[in-house]
C-alpha cells in the first residue's frame, strides 16, 4: 500500500491560485496513473484531473479544463494540482489518488490521500 499526503490547501480569494502537492511513499511511484478528485459539502467526490505514468497524457473534468494543471515529478515522487483562476465553486476538500495501472480508468483507484481543504472565497 502506498501512503499519499496532500499539502497546499488554504483560504483564497476567488481569482487567486493555489499548488497542492501530494507526496507518495514507495518506490512504485512511477509506475501508476495519479489523480486529483475533490468532494464539496453534501456533495458527491468527483474527478478533477488525472495523469498517467510517465506525465505526457493528462485529462481534466470540464469546469476546470483551462484553469487547472496537473503535473508529476517522479524523482520526488509527488504529483501537482496547479489551480488558477480560482472560483468561489472550487472550494472542496481535494484527495489525491493512486491508480492501479499506468493509465487513469474510472474505477480503478488503489490509494486515497486524507483530503486537504481548499477554500474560495468570493
Amino acid at each position: 500500500q502506498v501512503q499519499l499526503v496532500e499539502s497546499g490547501g488554504g483560504l483564497v480569494q476567488a481569482g487567486a491560485s493555489l499548488r497542492l502537492s501530494c507526496a507518495a511513499s514507495g518506490r512504485t511511484f512511477s509506475m501508476y496513473a495519479m489523480g486529483w478528485f475533490r468532494q464539496a459539502p453534501g456533495k458527491e467526490r468527483e474527478f478533477v484531473a488525472a495523469i498517467n505514468w510517465s506525465g505526457d497524457r493528462s485529462d481534466y473534468e470540464l469546469s476546470v479544463k483551462g484553469r487547472f494543471t496537473i503535473s508529476r515529478d517522479n524523482a520526488k515522487n509527488t504529483v501537482y494540482l496547479l489551480m488558477n483562476s480560482l472560483k468561489p465553486e472550487d472550494t472542496a476538500v481535494y484527495y489525491c489518488v493512486r491508480y492501479s495501472d499506468h493509465e487513469p480508468r474510472q474505477g480503478k483507484y488503489a490509494d486515497w490521500g486524507q483530503g486537504t481543504q481548499v477554500t474560495v472565497s468570493s
